[in-house]
């Protein structure tokens, strides 16, 4: 790579690093993934940089390698297996969700039990802040498949997260 693409590269590789990194945390559910899944996609980023011409669809391109990096690595058969930790619950005062962080942390778990291309759908258009046509791109599908994979997503949500739902929408 010519001295200004890697210039260039490490502009935007400053700028974008912690939002891709969140929106990694939110399709997997956990930070060390989510370091991996964003130095996925900005490798594959790099070695394309100097034939992407575009680029106003740098955020779109690296999106869209992200997801597939969740969905390719939850079909993994190493990834099927659990090792969660028991740890001790501890009941919020009242047994309510009041606090932000608590609603949070419901919403990522409930997160966790949608299956990754339905969450990857629901991270996009609502977390991400996508319309339905811009995940359909991010996820190279149709719209209509977006619209189904969100009612689907929404609904395993819902189960997810049970009688916490209504908590979450009177916390918002």
């Amino acid at each position: 790579m010519e001295q200004r693409d890697e210039e260039d590269f490490a502009e935007y590789f400053a700028a974008r690093r912690d939002a891709v990194r969140r929106s990694a945390y939110l399709l997997c559910g956990d930070w060390h993934r989510a370091d991996d899944l964003a130095q996925t996609a900005f490798v594959a980023l790099h070695r394309r940089w100097r034939k992407i011409r575009d680029r106003g669809a740098l955020d779109a391109y690296v999106r869209r390698t992200l997801v597939r990096a969740v969905i390719d690595e939850s079909r993994r058969p190493w990834r099927r297996e659990r090792f969660v930790e028991e740890l001790p619950e501890t009941p919020l005062p009242d047994g309510e969700l009041g606090d932000s962080v608590a609603t949070r942390s419901a919403l990522l778990d409930g997160l966790r039990a949608v299956p990754p291309r339905q969450r990857a759908v629901l991270v996009l258009r609502f977390l991400e802040g996508l319309d339905v046509a811009a995940t359909a791109t991010a996820l190279k599908c149709s719209e209509g498949t977006v619209k189904s994979q969100t009612a689907r997503g929404l609904t395993a949500l819902r189960e997810a997260l049970g009688g916490t739902l209504d908590d979450l929408r009177s916390a918002s």
